[in-house]
């Protein structure tokens, strides 16, 4: 009897363990040789998209994920590699909007505001994918996010017939940046979920 609990225990323990490594794993392949983290590197592509997210912390001050992303859309365009970009992010109440946060800063580092495209219901990296095929019509992208986000992207692209690459930001260190992380096994398992269950986009406007 004990020794059946024991087994019982352990099953419980390695399925949820193998399902992250494997959903890991599946996704760090099907990114393989399409991220980048240097300028000189990167294809040149039409348009990048970069993936929203708060410019603040929950705890207050700067938000070093916003700010690494910023510099990495600001340093694809000067140097040519990017001609437009798309905003992606969460527009959820009137007070706050990831996409015009994100322009005010690209506009005040020199991109000219009308090579600036806001999707305010890019509310998930699914949603964000899905919107800048069928909505904003784009058959290629630059997804400018960390490297970890990046991959996940590019795979849900992959999926949804559209071609990514990924320009990778500064990542985060310490234990905010371990805290992402793990959550990012989360994340890549609810991936497949969604592809099994064919989630859509929720419903939002394009501006």
């Amino acid at each position: 009897m004990k020794r059946r609990l024991r087994n019982f225990i352990l099953i419980l323990f390695i399925l949820p363990l193998s399902t992250l490594l494997i959903c890991d794993a599946i996704i760090d392949k099907g990114a393989e040789g399409r991220t980048f983290n240097s300028i000189n590197s990167i294809p040149r592509n039409k348009v990048g998209i970069v993936l929203g997210t708060s410019s603040r912390l929950i705890a207050g001050g700067n938000n070093p994920y916003y700010t690494h992303r910023v510099d990495a859309t600001l340093a694809l365009y000067k140097a040519g590699k990017i001609d437009r970009v798309l905003v992606s992010g969460d527009n959820a109440t009137r007070y706050y909007n990831e996409p015009d946060t994100f322009k005010k800063d690209l506009v005040a580092g020199g991109i000219p505001e009308d090579s600036i495209m806001l999707d305010p219901s890019g509310f998930r990296t699914l949603d964000s994918m899905v919107r800048a095929r069928e909505v904003f019509g784009l058959d290629s992208v630059t997804v400018i996010s960390q490297k970890f986000q990046n991959e996940r992207a590019i795979y849900l692209a992959s999926r949804k017939d559209l071609y990514a690459i990924g320009f990778n930001a500064t990542d985060v260190q310490g234990s905010d940046g371990l805290k992402v992380q793990v959550r990012e096994y989360f994340a890549r398992v609810k991936v497949f979920i969604d592809l099994a269950l064919n989630t859509q986009p929720r419903s939002g406007q394009e501006m």
